[in-house]
């Protein structure tokens, strides 16, 4: 949705390094003339304290997908399957494989601990262990133990440009006494595989290129290379990802056939296991007509597990294709017809096959998302918060949230909830509401945007006022009485996304009224009819989510004026509220006009700034992930002259939509993360708007 969103309105490294090849260039315009400086990203010798406070932001599905790991015996039996479950059904555990061939212990990534960690588990989850990681890692994925060593992949270290992802291979042995670096500098593996007897690994490949901007398929190559030289890399095809081996001289993989059907592929090797002659052609697998993903190879050569979506079929699923007969063979369907079902895995003596899942109902678990999630932030004094809803405001003092929880009418609106995630009330309901700014003066008053969300210029789109009594947010009351009061004209078109100065008399808000998004500034008491309003900027572009600096000096917000043909690039803008003084802040150096930057805000000191931004490239396939738009949803922030680039999160996931408050009365240790408290889940998320089945 956000993709959408934007398209209509538009570390300590983690150790804190920055990237120190960028220099930040700003742009100073006025109505006649441009001006450049350079802005230097070093460190001066007296820098600002690390910023601090509690953050809030949004992941698009994250809230609602509640994964367990599960497996069944093989060889099935159609008529009667029976699943179970491996994990605790508690956390979003996804990603597993099978450790040995005795029994069902899987190693598996889980986000129990705040960040994706690896963790160990035996059958019937009766004891499960986090394994050792890399210490400063807040991202792990895809782990294999063969012959005693562990190989995962990990986001930790910065590469040595923006626009490159960060991910990694690296082994260590079970105890995690030394960490090693399978990728050579400066390339970028995804989804590992090991053969069978351990002496050789392929990888999904990005090389040493920068991330091109792809977000459906990546443009991976499948790459081979033998543990003990891993410097000596091959590709033995181009164009392909989610590498498995069969034995050790085979190799199927997914990609995206020329006739548009997502497909599953092989490549062979000679029996001498000689790397000569590569890249190679490969051979196609499975028909078209089924979308097949994320294949795991028997390890008898008899078939693939994969994941498929058919024609008709709302739902991925598990089936498993028979390599002789070239026939599938359905699994999960039966099992659990209205879920999806990702990433197969089989044993070794292919006697099971596992698979992750929303956990659903028979799992007795944990099956209520919290309205507060706490997450592993990189920087000791920052909390960080994933938020169950989307565009979080916090009140002046902290104490209060207000936040939409959907965008759907029937379940749009703007709630409220305590700080500590214990409480929620309602104050409008099954109304689209989007993107609240609370009054910096008033305990009292939110601004929000009422309205579609995804709509043109021309659509109705309203800046409304609420005010409530907080002597109402009391336990007995569910639903506060509120008044809503409609700041802008409704002949005006779409207006939307206050946001409120620190005095509380004003707002800065984008419209469309002149047939252009801009900004505008508005009486927040008497809106447009009786307390005027006035245009802060123009043009033949888009400016859109302003934000108000804490002192009230700047406007930041995100804009394409750069480059107006171009509606997927937007950058960074601070604008003083007379019109005067606009400046670009651009982060990414000479690839700037490949910046996609949104949801800017400040820290409460007026120093940092926070925002979204495609800088990390692409974590994971994304593919393998469900509800996955777009790589632009990591957060980030840096000091307003734009250095101290600092990224804050790494996963597969989108996320967006912060809030920023600094003070530091707001206690973590006090979340209410009870039983009960919070969203029952439903695993009824999409998957990728792009995975299309209606192809000739």
């Amino acid at each position: 949705m956000l993709r959408q969103f934007l398209r209509n309105t538009t570390s300590k490294q983690i150790s804190l390094d920055l990237y120190i090849s960028i220099n930040c260039r700003r742009s100073f315009k006025s109505s006649t003339t441009t001006t450049t400086s350079t802005i230097s990203n070093t460190p001066s010798l007296l820098l600002p304290m690390d910023p601090k406070g509690t953050i809030l932001f949004t992941t698009v599905g994250r809230p609602s997908y509640g994964f367990d790991i599960f497996s069944i015996k093989l060889p099935f039996n159609s008529q009667h399957i029976i699943e179970h479950r491996l994990t605790d059904a508690t956390s979003i555990n996804f990603n597993a494989q099978f450790v040995n061939s005795k029994d069902q212990t899987i190693i598996f990534i889980s986000e129990r601990s705040g960040a994706p960690r690896i963790y160990l588990t035996g059958p019937a989850s009766t004891k499960t262990e986090q394994l050792p990681s890399i210490p400063n890692s807040l991202f792990h994925d895809r782990p294999i133990i063969k012959n005693d060593k562990l190989y995962f992949i990990s986001a930790h270290k910065q590469p040595d440009q923006p626009f490159k992802s960060w991910s990694a291979l690296y082994s260590s042995d079970l105890k995690g006494s030394k960490f090693i670096r399978l990728t050579p500098h400066g390339e970028v593996d995804y989804s590992p595989s090991v053969s069978h007897t351990g002496k050789f690994i392929a990888v999904a490949s990005y090389g040493s290129r920068p991330w091109g901007g792809e977000f459906h398929e990546i443009n991976t190559d499948i790459v081979v290379f033998q543990e003990s030289d891993p410097n000596k890399r091959i590709i033995v095809c181009e164009r392909g990802g989610w590498p498995t081996w069969s034995g050790d001289s085979t190799i199927y993989f997914h990609r995206q056939a020329d006739d548009g059907w997502w497909s599953i592929f092989r490549v062979d090797f000679s029996e001498n296991l000689e790397f000569s002659g590569f890249p190679k052609a490969p051979i196609r697998v499975t028909p078209p007509g089924v979308h097949c993903f994320t294949p795991a190879a028997f390890h008898d050569g008899k078939g693939l597990a994969v994941a498929t979506r058919r024609k008709s079929k709302n739902y991925r699923h598990i089936e498993i294709f028979d390599l002789e007969s070239r026939l599938f063979h359905s699994v999960t369907e039966s099992l659990n017809p209205n879920y999806h079902h990702y990433n197969p895995f089989v044993s070794i003596d292919s006697d099971f096959l596992g698979y992750h899942r929303f956990r659903g109902e028979s799992a007795q678990g944990e099956l209520i998302a919290p309205h507060l999630d706490p997450v592993i932030s990189p920087i000791k004094e920052l909390r960080m918060l994933r938020v169950n809803g989307s565009f979080p405001s916090f009140s002046p003092n902290g104490d209060l949230i207000a936040l939409n929880p959907d965008f759907e009418s029937h379940n749009g609106g703007v709630k409220i909830i305590k700080s500590d995630g214990s409480k929620r009330w309602t104050l409008v309901k099954d109304r689209i509401c989007f993107y609240n700014s609370w009054s910096p003066t008033e305990k009292h008053i939110i601004y929000t945007s009422v309205g579609p969300i995804f709509e043109s210029v021309k659509k109705t789109v309203q800046i409304a006022r609420i005010s409530f009594s907080p002597s109402n947010l009391i336990d007995g009351h569910e639903e506060i009485h509120c008044d809503v009061k409609i700041l802008t004209k409704e002949e005006t078109g779409n207006n939307a996304f206050p946001s409120c100065s620190p005095d509380g008399k004003f707002l800065v808000f984008r419209s469309g009224r002149s047939g252009h998004k801009n900004l505008y500034i508005l009486d927040a008491v008497n809106g447009e009819l009786n307390g005027g309003i006035r245009q802060l900027t123009e043009g033949p572009w888009i400016d859109t989510m302003p934000s108000w600096s804490p002192n009230g000096d700047l406007i930041a917000f995100s804009s394409n004026r750069h480059n107006p043909d171009n509606v997927d690039a937007f950058s960074i803008y601070v604008i003083k509220p007379d019109g005067s003084d606009l400046k670009r802040i651009n982060v990414a150096g000479s690839d700037a006009d490949r910046e996609r930057i949104n949801h800017v805000c400040f820290s409460g000191d007026g120093e940092w700034l926070l925002f979204t931004a495609n800088l990390g490239g692409v974590t994971a396939e994304p593919v393998s992930w469900p509800n996955h738009f777009q790589p632009y949803g990591d957060l980030y922030l840096m000091r307003l002259d734009g250095s101290g680039l600092r990224r804050l999160t790494w996963n597969g996931y989108e996320n967006g939509t912060p809030a920023w408050h600094s003070g530091i009365e707001l206690d973590l240790g006090k979340l209410s993360l009870s039983v009960g408290v919070g969203d029952r889940l439903t695993g009824q998320f999409d998957e990728p708007l792009w995975i299309s089945c209606d192809i000739e």
